[in-house]
């Protein structure tokens, strides 16, 4: 088994999945959308009461209830460096909440405006700043505020969808689209390019040619509009993957992670297997 990158960018990846089976590729698929950890707010606590801002006191309420800011806060995806924490189960806190398994943001905004996940202030390292700073979380009107302490833990999507990293994740069998006969009527041409929805063949010198082989959705249109003369198979043995990321992780870490999670469970079975022999 082996991976050969085709693309690779900070929040998404296209790769193909070289001597594999159908459900090797289903594992690195479904590890990928629900074991891979990263860190996302669990827990948050909403100032009550008034608020004093420069002399000037606002109220503690917005439109929304408080249920549904923290489920957007723990939605925004939080920078995670899987170097530096742990789950809080493992921690050596005992899971009281440290540096090594949490991250504290500060949330203070006053009204009229729109609060953005860009306005958590980690209390700590600006590195763990959220990037994507414009996911909006709520309107405050005229004298209305929000002082919130947001705490961010360690997880996975296989407890809950906020962990989740990698999005869109999907794959296909590898297409293998052959000409059998050199097609050159102009007509033929026309309506096989023409009818191909991805864009796989061009008019090359006055010849059908396969352009863009990995583009193919089997979708079988090329078939009928060349009478038979395009063949296209599907190769069971490698397969090309698709996915992004939330950008809590680059797509790089994800594809790594995967690996060594996948790595490390078919060592723990087969240890448990020989015990049971």
């Amino acid at each position: 088994m082996d991976i050969q990158i085709l693309e690779m960018a900070e929040r998404k990846c296209k790769f193909i999945l070289k001597d594999s089976t159908p459900s090797m590729a289903n594992a690195l698929r479904r590890t990928m959308l629900s074991d891979i950890p990263k860190m996302a707010i669990d827990k948050v606590e909403f100032h009550l009461g008034p608020i004093d801002v420069d002399g000037k006191e606002f109220e503690s309420v917005t439109p929304l209830f408080d249920e549904i800011i923290a489920h957007r806060l723990g939605m925004v995806p939080i920078p995670t460096d899987l170097s530096l924490f742990n789950y809080q189960k493992d921690c050596v806190c005992g899971g009281e909440g440290c540096p090594s398994c949490s991250i504290m943001y500060l949330l203070k905004k006053s009204g009229p405006c729109t609060v953005y996940s860009g306005d958590m202030e980690p209390l700590g390292s600006p590195d763990l700043k959220v990037k994507d700073e414009n996911i909006p979380i709520v309107e405050l009107a005229d004298r209305q505020s929000v002082l919130i302490y947001a705490h961010a833990v360690m997880g996975t999507a296989s407890t809950h969808v906020k962990w989740q990293v990698a999005n869109g994740v999907g794959y296909k069998y590898l297409p293998k689209v052959s000409i059998e006969n050199d097609v050159s009527d102009e007509d033929t041409i026309k309506a096989v390019i023409k009818g191909c929805p991805k864009k796989v063949f061009e008019d090359v010198g006055g010849k059908l040619t396969v352009a863009h082989p990995l583009e193919c959705i089997f979708c079988d249109a090329c078939k009928a509009n060349s009478r038979d003369a395009v063949t296209v198979e599907a190769d069971d043995r490698n397969f090309v993957f698709k996915f992004e990321t939330d950008g809590s992780l680059t797509a790089q870490e994800v594809l790594d992670k995967a690996a060594e999670i996948l790595s490390e469970n078919a060592k723990a079975f087969a240890t448990e297997l020989r015990g049971q022999a």
